[in-house]
C-alpha cells in the first residue's frame, strides 16, 4: 500500500459526554484541537470495520475533548464507537519538515546496514521518553533501533524504499 492509500491514526473515542451523542475524545495530534481540521474521519469500530464521518466537531472540555458526530444523536448510539481508533487519509495531513518523517511513511522500508546488510523491513515504530524505536523485522528476528538521525539512522530514502542504519547486525 502506498503512503498516500494509508490511513494514520489520530486519535480514539474514549468515553461518552452527556446524553444528546457527543463523545469524549483523546487527540493525537499537535495542537489536540488539529484532530477537528482533518475530514472526514475513519472510525475503527472492529478490526475490518470501518465507519467514515463527516463534519465531526467538537471543543475542548475540561483537561479533554469532546465532539459532536453527524447522525449520532443519542447515548446508546454514541456508546457503540467507545474504543474507535480515529484515522485520517495520509494525504490530509501536512508535508513534514526537513528530515521530518510520519511514522506511517516509514513503516515497510527496507532497512540496510551502512555496510549494505539487509536488516529486514521497518514492522512499526514507538516512542519512548528519550526518542521513538523503530521496529525492523526479517522473519527470524525483530531489532529495536533508536531512531536518532546522524548517529543510528544515516539515511532516509522514502521513494527508494530505504532506511540506511549504522546498527550491528548480529545485535
Amino acid at each position: 500500500m502506498t503512503a498516500a492509500g494509508r490511513r494514520v491514526p489520530v486519535g480514539r473515542i474514549v468515553g461518552l459526554y452527556g446524553v444528546q451523542g457527543w463523545v469524549k475524545i483523546e487527540s493525537w495530534t499537535e495542537p489536540r484541537t488539529k484532530i477537528f481540521d482533518y475530514h472526514p474521519w475513519l472510525l475503527t469500530t472492529a478490526p475490518d470495520v470501518v465507519k467514515e464521518i463527516a463534519g465531526a466537531k467538537g471543543r475542548p472540555q475540561g483537561k479533554g475533548l469532546v465532539a459532536c458526530l453527524p447522525g449520532v444523536d443519542d447515548r446508546d448510539t454514541a456508546a457503540a464507537l467507545v474504543g474507535s481508533d480515529i484515522h485520517v487519509a495520509r494525504e490530509q495531513l501536512p508535508p513534514p519538515g526537513k528530515d521530518e518523517y510520519y511514522w506511517v511513511d516509514l513503516e515497510g522500508l527496507e532497512v540496510v546496514t551502512t555496510e549494505g546488510a539487509a536488516l529486514g523491513r521497518v514492522s512499526h515504530l514507538f516512542a519512548t521518553g528519550a526518542n521513538d524505536v523503530v521496529v525492523v523485522r526479517d522473519g527470524e528476528r525483530e531489532r529495536l533501533i533508536p531512531f536518532i538521525q546522524g548517529s543510528y539512522v544515516r539515511s532516509v530514502d522514502l521513494s527508494g524504499g530505504c532506511m540506511v542504519v549504522d546498527w550491528d547486525p548480529e545485535f
